[in-house]
């Protein structure tokens, strides 16, 4: 098989050639987290072996990269730049992932790329559409949310976010709203294009780790969002409700649990699902309903 150059311009080419590249990607075979533990340990000793075993690590999820550009599609770049600029946030999760903290490359690395895809959006296509200063705002809100992840596994809430970046939290509430896109797999590539991404990926081994990126991110997402907005015993009720990472409990199961009625659960229950409606954390879940 012909060996993958991994750089900016790896999908810079025409589209009637992005089946053959998805084909080539998903050739790739899949590594199992020992692997990553020690492609990443190669890494940080540097030299040849350890460009070697970047490469190894790049290649081996690139269809990932795949899963979350197709999120951002008709935005004004093409797939294959969202997928180029993708890539490049591949390389840099590759080169400062940190295989001790305990987590999969795929689920640290997802924040990279996307961060690697939306700051291009905003400087080469929502500028002609956006205020200068929101666009500023959107790139400056991404990066600081970028590294507040990398380093505490969650999402910010907008008060963090103000302290962090100096603005205030009604201009970070409206640049996240200008900033939130409602995203389908079942879009076309273009108008005159009846193809479409789950037509290229929906063979067996791609389709479901497709699902399965997507699924990961978005229980991320939502657990950032139960933690930015609820208390602990709220967040045990909702979760336990509604069977968020662990196995679904009846109303007076819980209550027998924690010691409450079944009426003070539920009552528990609505008003977290009330609070997570009114703070607008919930936005970010928007993006998986496409």
């Amino acid at each position: 098989m012909r060996q993958l150059k991994i750089s900016k311009s790896i999908t810079n080419r025409s589209s009637e050639a992005l089946d053959k590249y998805l084909v080539e990607i998903g050739r790739e075979p899949m590594i199992t987290v020992d692997e990553e533990i020690e492609l990443a340990q190669e890494i940080h000793k540097g030299g040849r072996k350890g460009e070697r075993a970047k490469e190894k690590l790049i290649k081996a999820n690139l269809r990932f990269v795949v899963s979350v550009a197709k999120q951002y599609q008709h935005q004004g770049l093409s797939l294959t730049d969202l997928i180029d600029e993708g890539n490049i946030g591949l390389v840099k999760a590759a080169e400062k992932f940190d295989e001790t903290r305990g987590f999969k490359f795929i689920s640290y690395a997802v924040w990279w790329i996307r961060q690697s895809i939306l700051q291009a959006i905003a400087e080469q296509s929502r500028i002609v559409r956006l205020p200068l200063n929101q666009v500023g705002a959107i790139s400056k809100i991404n990066q600081v949310t970028n590294e507040f992840v990398q380093k505490h596994n969650r999402r910010p809430s907008i008060h963090e976010l103000a302290e962090l970046t100096g603005i205030d939290e009604a201009r970070i509430r409206q640049s996240q709203s200008a900033d939130n896109h409602h995203m389908s797999i079942d879009a076309p590539f273009s108008d005159d294009d009846d193809n479409s991404m789950s037509d290229m990926l929906s063979s067996g081994d791609d389709s479901r780790t497709d699902r399965g990126v997507d699924f990961e991110s978005m229980s991320d997402d939502l657990r950032a969002v139960l933690q930015n907005t609820l208390k602990d015993r709220e967040i045990k009720i909702v979760t336990e409700c509604f069977g968020i990472g662990c196995q679904e409990k009846g109303l007076e199961e819980i209550g027998t649990e924690m010691g409450l009625t079944r009426e003070r659960v539920r009552q528990i229950r609505e008003k977290a699902i009330e609070k997570i409606r009114e703070s607008g954390n919930a936005r970010v879940l928007m993006k998986y309903l496409g």
